[in-house]
C-alpha cells in the first residue's frame, strides 16, 4: 500500500513539473513572439531599415485588412514595398503601446503619426493627429504567417479619396440633366421659329 501512495505522489509531482515545464515553453514561445512582431515594427515602420522584412515575414502570407484586401496572399517584400512607399513620403513618429500573446498570435497597438516630405504625401498620407492601429500576427517558426490590420482611417487623408469620388460622381450625375436640359432648350428654339 505504502508503495501504492508513493508511485501516486511521484505521478501527482511529475504531472505538476511537466506542467510547469509547459507553461514555461508557452511563456518563452508567447515572448518570443512578442519581440518578433517589436522588431517588426522597429526595423519597417519606425525606422528605414525595410530591408529586414525577410527577417520577420514568411516568403508568402494571407493578409487580411480593411477594404479589398481580405485574405489575399501575397509575397513578404509586399510588405517592404509597403513601408518603402510611406518612407519615400515622409517620416514616420510611432511607438508601441501594448502587446497581448496568445498562443501564435500576437496583437499589438501601436500609435503613430506620418510627417510627409513630398506634395503627394501632404494630400494623401500626412495624419494631424495620431493614428492607432491594431496589427494581429499569427507567427509559425518564427517568421510572420498571417496579418489582421485594424486602423480607424476615417482620421486621416485616406478619406480624401472617397470625397473626391464621390464628388466626380456628384458631377457626372449633376451634368446629365443639365446636358438635356441644354438639349430640349435647343429644340424649344428651333420650334419657335
Amino acid at each position: 500500500m505504502k508503495c501504492l501512495y508513493l508511485m501516486l505522489a511521484l505521478s501527482l509531482i511529475s504531472m505538476r513539473l511537466y506542467g510547469q515545464e509547459a507553461s514555461a515553453v508557452l511563456a518563452n514561445q508567447s515572448e518570443t513572439n512578442k519581440e518578433i512582431a517589436r522588431n517588426f515594427y522597429q526595423d519597417l515602420w519606425f525606422t528605414n531599415n525595410t530591408g529586414n522584412y525577410k527577417h520577420y515575414v514568411a516568403d508568402q502570407y494571407v493578409v487580411h485588412d480593411i477594404g479589398d484586401r481580405k485574405g489575399v496572399i501575397e509575397p513578404a517584400v509586399e510588405q517592404k514595398n509597403i513601408a518603402d512607399f510611406f518612407w519615400k513620403h515622409g517620416a514616420f513618429d510611432c511607438k508601441i503601446d501594448y502587446q497581448i500573446s496568445e498562443g501564435d498570435l500576437v496583437a499589438t497597438r501601436w500609435t503613430g503619426s506620418f510627417k510627409a516630405h513630398t506634395l503627394f504625401g501632404r494630400i494623401f498620407l500626412e495624419t494631424k493627429a495620431p493614428i492607432s492601429i491594431i496589427n494581429v500576427f499569427r507567427i509559425k517558426d518564427g517568421k510572420i504567417v498571417e496579418l489582421w490590420n485594424h486602423r480607424h482611417d476615417i482620421e486621416t487623408p485616406q478619406t480624401l479619396k472617397f470625397t473626391i469620388k464621390g464628388l466626380i460622381m456628384g458631377l457626372m450625375l449633376a451634368l446629365i440633366p443639365t446636358f438635356i436640359a441644354f438639349r430640349l432648350r435647343k429644340k424649344l428654339r428651333q420650334l419657335s421659329k
